[in-house]
């Protein structure tokens, strides 16, 4: 009788992992054990650039050497109080935030999400108390191709079907615009008298890196102006030097109304989240109409007041414009071999694939096999977002890995 192989390390996580969680996810079939700086390793000790980054919540990289001195600090000393209690790191965190922001007061909770439905409570609470507006009657703007999280309130107005839909009854409250239409937004506002609040992102990072029009984002905050609504900036992805400017509005001198901000902002170690705005909006907010857990926890803060003071520098703001222009300049050549279009602001890029040579997920699945780790999104692009430590030889990898995978998949060989 012949014994049956032993299954190797990363079959064994896998099975486990699809025996005892739930499949709300379809990972490639790579098991990590470890990170460094813009490098991670699995369990079979074989090295990636991760081109992901959590989703941007590592911009500073794997275990980044100041936020793990802090983190170590902090852990050591006290981790979780309840709100019922002040705590020493709280308040320097929320200075930080409202300094890099420029906004007066911050409310500080966990996920993106979480940002998302303060953001939205504010509005509608703002909206009531100081507008006047009828209670129940208050009308938020959203755009197409929108992602801002999974919550039931939040999906209520995705187009997303695969997010959206058997999760009704929905929300009610929402009017959708086309995305980069200030033409369609300006209708909107004009229809409905009660609008509270417009919300978007300046790029759209899951609808695979969309860039707006030049000028909309200048058009929506003199729309909103103009209608007395709050213009809020979902800066999840996009904020905190990830396309080359602390938050992607400053690429058209914008300030929204009101911030939200999360995922690097823990640095990718804790969840941290926050909306940042002036105390005409964020005064609506009184004790006990809104609250979290471990919102504002010490150990969180301790993290989030490092990342804005890294922030400050201006230090990673810079690396992304340069490894950026790095990237988009090696994209070029491969339009028409395998590419249709890139979109690329900063360190971030969405590629769409010709449809015809194959899926993101393909690519993707050809990129880990030359040390790439990326995410396909929407059937035909994929996206790039690699830590911003990431080095000059690191995007020159990265390149050459697409060039190849594309190769693979069309026939023909192409130089970066």
């Amino acid at each position: 009788m012949t014994n049956a192989p032993t299954p190797s390390r990363t079959d064994q996580v896998i099975a486990a992992t699809e025996r005892w969680a739930a499949h709300n996810y379809h990972p490639l079939p790579v098991v990590l054990a470890t990170g460094d700086g813009a490098w991670v390793t699995d369990v079979e000790g074989r090295r990636f650039l991760d081109c992901l980054a959590g989703y941007s919540a590592v911009n500073f990289g794997h275990g980044n050497p100041r936020l793990l001195r802090v983190a170590h600090e902090q852990l050591d000393r006290l981790t979780l109080t309840s709100r019922a209690f002040y705590n020493d790191q709280l308040g320097g965190f929320a200075q930080a935030l409202t300094a890099l922001t420029g906004k007066d007061m911050c409310l500080p909770m966990n996920s993106g999400a979480e940002a998302v439905e303060t953001a939205l409570k504010v509005a509608r609470k703002w909206g009531y108390r100081t507008r006047g507006i009828p209670e129940g009657a208050a009308t938020i703007i959203v755009m197409e191709g929108n992602f801002h999280g999974r919550t039931t309130t939040i999906v209520s107005f995705s187009d997303d079907k695969v997010a959206h839909d058997e999760y009704g009854p929905y929300t009610p409250g929402f009017v959708t615009v086309p995305y980069g239409d200030a033409d369609a937004l300006a209708a909107a506002l004009q229809t409905n008298e009660f609008t509270v609040a417009v919300l978007l992102e300046p790029i759209q990072g899951e609808g695979g890196v969309v860039i707006p029009p030049k000028g909309y984002l200048r058009r929506v905050r003199e729309l909103c102006s103009g209608a007395n609504a709050l213009m809020m900036a979902d800066e999840i992805q996009s904020g905190l030097a990830r396309t080359g400017e602390t938050f992607a509005c400053d690429h058209e001198g914008v300030v929204p109304d009101v911030y939200i901000l999360g995922k690097a902002l823990g640095g990718g170690i804790m969840p941290l989240s926050a909306i940042a705005c002036d105390h005409e909006i964020m005064d609506v907010i009184t004790p006990g109409s809104h609250g979290s857990t471990f919102g504002g926890n010490p150990f969180a803060c301790a993290i989030g007041t490092e990342v804005c003071a890294m922030l400050e520098t201006g230090e990673f703001q810079a690396a992304a414009r340069e490894r950026g222009a790095q990237l988009a300049a090696g994209l070029e050549p491969l339009l028409g071999a395998g590419l249709t279009a890139y979109r690329q602001r900063g360190l971030w890029a969405g590629l769409d694939l010709d449809p015809t040579v194959g899926t993101g997920r393909e690519l993707c699945e050809r990129l880990v096999a030359h040390g790439i780790l990326a995410k396909d999104t929407h059937g035909s692009t994929i996206r790039l977002a690699p830590p911003l430590v990431a080095t000059s030889e690191d995007i020159e990898l990265l390149l050459g890995a697409v060039s190849a995978g594309l190769a693979d998949m069309t026939g023909s060989g192409v130089s970066a």
